[in-house]
């Protein structure tokens, strides 16, 4: 679910901008999955570009409090959300905590890093939404560690059916920035891409993992 459909096109546009988001159907990437996509979403430029990160940080900040009230502490998803989930937890006024993908096999054997008290409440940052799944894995670690997770932010979401019902069997409420539905008509208004290119980036949304065999 996005915060609001002007955050949504703002954010979407923003992207583009500065190439965090890249479209190229005709040259597809590869992602770490093996899937081919046509889209590659790297939302961490955002932070080279103080104005974008600053926008980013306050509409975070300012939506973070009208849907889930003031956190006891906010945390970042490792790697790609610590500097943004860092610069909202500043402007906030609240402690940071971050998630790594496991525990460390060492020292302390954390797999949160950060002064975290049980049964205080937490809003996750997250940069990026695709199946959900390394998110909702911070999630978990973080009630492990008795916190109380009220919901999950991300600056951008593929909006994959698979990440919805991830979310729900989770039962972690999901807000975002922007997502794909808001991308792809920006993105053909401002000529990021044709009606042609747009047809197989809708292709690709409904199917990612068998896309490239219809390519």
């Amino acid at each position: 679910m996005i915060f609001t459909k002007d955050t949504a096109e703002k954010t979407a546009e923003l992207l583009l901008q500065i190439n965090a988001i890249k479209l190229n159907p005709k040259n597809p990437f590869t992602w770490a999955s093996g899937w081919k996509s046509p889209i590659y979403c790297d939302n961490r430029m955002t932070l080279s570009f103080p104005p974008i990160r600053n926008y980013i940080r306050e509409s975070f900040a300012k939506n973070i409090e009208k849907q889930f009230g003031k956190p006891d502490v906010i945390a970042g998803v490792a790697t790609g959300a610590i500097g943004i989930g860092v610069l909202v937890a500043e402007y906030m006024g609240l402690p940071f905590v971050y998630v790594r993908p496991e525990a460390k096999k060492h020292g302390r054997l954390n797999q949160v890093e950060g002064f975290l008290q049980k049964g205080q409440n937490v809003v996750v940052i997250e940069d990026l939404i695709s199946t959900g799944n390394s998110s909702l894995n911070a999630v978990a670690a973080l009630r492990e560690a008795g916190a109380n997770v009220k919901g999950m932010v991300a600056i951008f979401s593929y909006g994959f059916d698979t990440a919805t019902e991830n979310f729900k069997n989770a039962k972690v409420d999901l807000f975002t920035l922007s997502n794909y539905d808001h991308l792809l008509p920006l993105a053909v208004a401002k000529r990021y891409i044709t009606e042609e290119e747009l047809s197989a980036l809708e292709a690709w949304n409904k199917d990612p993992a068998n896309w490239a065999a219809t390519v």
